[in-house]
Parts: structure tokens; sequence; C-alpha cells
């Protein structure tokens, strides 16, 4: 029997690409995401099978894992992103709890939702998506570090309490990815989003989905902690190289 993998925010950018790139190492995928349309969509092309799952949610959290074989091997916590680029004195409130719903609380719920599957498959493995700003900070961006930060605080917290267990932990953080990240983060605004990336050669979904292939297929034994992935046209979160 293949291997169980599970991927939130598969609907679309890392997601997405992670799940195929599981389906095509041989693993058996469930994908969750809010955007039942395309997260279909995603999931015949790979063969997969696809829940409607909100990560804000709890109750959405525990139907999810409660339609999940009883045998989980991996979980990919990709679900989260960034809104707004305000200064901290003039922070959006209603921005920053809904990043910290998704990213952080989105995190611990499905942890705790899904650690029993993940425990029982005897070998288990939780892979999160962080980010540069999990461990770096820019200006306008305090609100989604914060919350990356955060995040990062509980999946270092999770290596210790699971010492022992046979389950792996690994943050992946990549630096400037070109998804649909942007967008969200500009409520839809395509030329501000487009501008994040002019001038210079952004990451792609796909690199970020090789590096969760390769962290899950290495041997039982074998724990890879961390992975920073960051364009070369990238040395910081806030330090990049633009051609012209």
């Amino acid at each position: 029997m293949n291997k169980i993998a599970v991927v939130t925010g598969a609907s679309s950018g890392i997601g997405a690409a992670s799940a195929k790139a599981l389906a095509a190492a041989g693993f058996n995928v469930y994908l969750g995401a809010r955007r039942s349309d395309r997260l279909n969509s995603v999931a015949a092309e790979i063969g997969g099978h696809a829940i409607v799952l909100d990560v804000t949610d709890t109750v959405s959290v525990e139907t999810f894992s409660a339609a999940l074989p009883e045998q989980v091997h991996v979980l990919v916590n990709s679900a989260g992103g960034a809104l707004g680029l305000n200064s901290i004195v003039e922070f959006d409130e209603r921005q920053w709890l809904q990043m910290y719903q998704s990213n952080v609380l989105g995190l611990a719920r499905m942890t705790r939702a899904l650690y029993p599957k993940l425990r029982a498959s005897t070998d288990g493995h939780l892979i999160h998506i962080g980010s540069l700003a999990g461990f770096e900070t820019y200006v306008g961006g305090g609100g989604y570090a914060a919350a990356k930060h955060a995040a990062r605080a509980i999946i270092e917290t999770l290596r210790l309490e699971w010492l022992g267990q046979q389950l792996r932990v690994t943050t992946i953080d990549p630096g400037m990815v070109e998804t649909e990240f942007s967008m969200v983060r500009f409520g839809g605004n395509a030329e501000r989003a487009a501008n994040v990336y002019a001038g210079m050669r952004p990451l792609h979904a796909q690199d970020i989905a090789d590096a969760v292939v390769w962290a899950t297929t290495r041997p039982a034994h074998v724990n890879v902690d961390q992975i920073v992935i960051r364009p070369t046209d990238q040395a910081r979160a806030d330090k990049v190289f633009r051609r012209g």
C-alpha cells in the first residue's frame, strides 16, 4: 500500500505543487483547501482525494481529519499567507488576527488533529512550509513575521515534545516564490503583486515541492530539521537584486 500524504493549502501554489510532486513520488495524496473547485481540479489531475478544509475553523479541521485513513505518513502544512504591508504603528488588527489564525493556530489545529494518525503510521513526518519571515524581519512585514516566528516556535517545541517517538519534523523556509502569495497579500491588486518580482528571478512552487519530496524520502532515522531556499537574487528577506 502506498504511503499516505496529506497536504493543506493544496488548491494552488506551493500546496498544489507539493501534492503533485508527492503523488509522482508514489504517495496516496489527500488534499485540503477552501476552494473546492480548484481543489477538485488538482486532485483529479493526480488521482488524489479532495476534502474541503479551512484551517482557521476547528470543526472543519476535525471533520477533515475524520475523513482521512487511520494512518498518515506525511502532513504538509502549506496553508497560510500574508495580508497587507502596513507599518506596525498603522497595523490592521483584522489582518493580523487572520494571519495568526491561518499561520499559527491553523498549524496547531492540524498537528493536534493528525497526531494520532501520524503516530499510528510508525513513520510520521510533519513538514511545515515556513518562510524567511520566520527568522528575518522587514519593513511592513511585522504582522506576517510575527506569525511565522510563532509558527517556528511551535515546530521547535514539537521536536522536543516528540523526542523518542518515530516522528520527524521539518521546516522548509522559502524566500520569494512567485505564486498567488502577493496577489492575496495585496487584495487582488495585480500590478502591486507583479512589482514584488519585478527585475528579479523568483523561485517557483515546484522548487519548494522538490524539497518536500526530498525531505520525506530520506531514511526514517534521518530528520532534516530545516531547509532554507532563496532565489539567487535574494540575500535576505529585504535584500533583493533587481535588473534594470
